[in-house]
């Protein structure tokens, strides 16, 4: 009895120890999936977590979108897809509730001009201060290809 239940401890262990979970983006030190440059701006990193595990790092929101959109079966089921908060430098959020601002005063490592907010409050703030349209993950998502045209990171992203 008492061995049965070691096994079911180290069972529930290692099921636990084994979950998918986010890391810490290592800025100036890690480089992103997608365009393979130094992420070094901590209030425009991103990160796609799958359910096996992998962790892959982003320089910036329109890399992982690039790669998710390219890819969109491979990380169709991923365990986390997560943004930084503008407003708090190296946090990472939840990508699915957050809100998206492209607006020219505010460039993106990948000069689509997106940024991400975990306060929609703020994004609108943000909106006021700077000009630009607001977003939400479904809207974002759905119309990237025609919104990464509209800037220069159509031209950027052409390398891969």
């Amino acid at each position: 009895m008492i061995q049965k239940g070691f096994y079911l401890l180290l069972f529930s262990w290692c099921i636990i120890a084994c979950a998918p979970k986010p890391a810490p983006i290592l800025y100036g030190e890690d480089n992103c999936h997608f365009c393979k440059m130094t992420i070094v701006d901590q209030r425009y990193g991103a990160e796609l977590v799958t359910q096996k595990g992998k962790v892959y790092v982003f320089d910036a929101i329109e890399c992982l979108l690039h790669v998710l959109q390219k890819e969109s079966g491979r990380y169709s089921q991923a365990a986390y897809v997560l943004i930084t908060d503008f407003t708090q430098p190296g946090k990472l959020i939840d990508a699915h509730t957050s809100s998206y601002l492209i607006s020219k005063e505010l460039p993106s490592p990948m000069g689509m001009f997106l940024t991400g907010f975990k306060d929609h409050e703020k994004a609108l703030t943000f909106q006021q201060k700077t000009g630009g349209k607001l977003y939400r993950w479904e809207e974002l998502f759905s119309n990237f290809a025609t919104l990464s045209g509209k800037t220069e990171f159509s031209t950027v992203s052409t390398h891969q």
